[in-house]
C-alpha cells in the first residue's frame, strides 16, 4: 500500500522560511513524478509545484515561483519543498501527491495524481 507522509508544517512569521518533506513508501519512487498542492480554508485545492521523476526539472505556480524550491532525494524516497519569503496568503494545508505513471511527463492537475498524503498545515502570520 502506497503511503505519503508530509512533515515540516507549522507557524511562521511573514518573510520566514519552512521546509516541507514528504516521505513515500513507493518502491519505485524514483520513477514517478511528484507534486505539491495546497488548500486554503474555503478555497479549492491548487497546484504549487511539480518535479519530474528524475528530478531534473521542476515547475512552479506563478504565485510561488522564485520563493519556493522543489527537490527530491530518490535514494531516501523523499520530496522536499523549501519555502522562503513566506506570505500570509501561503497559509494552507500542503499536500504531497504522486503520479502513478512510470516515467510520465509532468502533470500539474490534481486529477492526474494517483496517491495523496494527508497534508501538513502551514500558517503564516502577518
Amino acid at each position: 500500500q502506497v503511503q505519503l507522509v508530509e512533515s515540516g508544517g507549522g507557524l511562521v512569521q511573514a518573510g520566514g522560511s519552512l521546509t516541507l518533506s514528504c516521505t513515500a513508501s513507493i518502491r519505485t519512487f524514483g520513477e514517478h513524478g511528484m507534486n505539491w498542492f495546497r488548500q486554503a480554508p474555503g478555497q479549492e485545492r491548487e497546484f504549487v509545484a511539480a518535479i519530474t521523476w528524475s528530478g531534473d526539472r521542476a515547475f512552479y505556480a506563478h504565485s510561488v515561483e522564485g520563493r519556493f524550491t522543489l527537490s527530491r532525494d530518490n535514494a531516501k524516497n523523499t520530496l522536499y519543498l523549501q519555502m522562503n519569503s513566506l506570505k500570509p496568503e501561503d497559509t494552507a494545508v500542503y499536500y504531497c501527491a504522486a503520479d502513478g505513471r512510470v516515467h510520465g511527463p509532468p502533470d500539474m492537475r490534481a486529477g492526474g495524481m494517483d496517491y495523496w498524503g494527508k497534508g501538513t498545515l502551514v500558517t503564516v502570520a502577518a
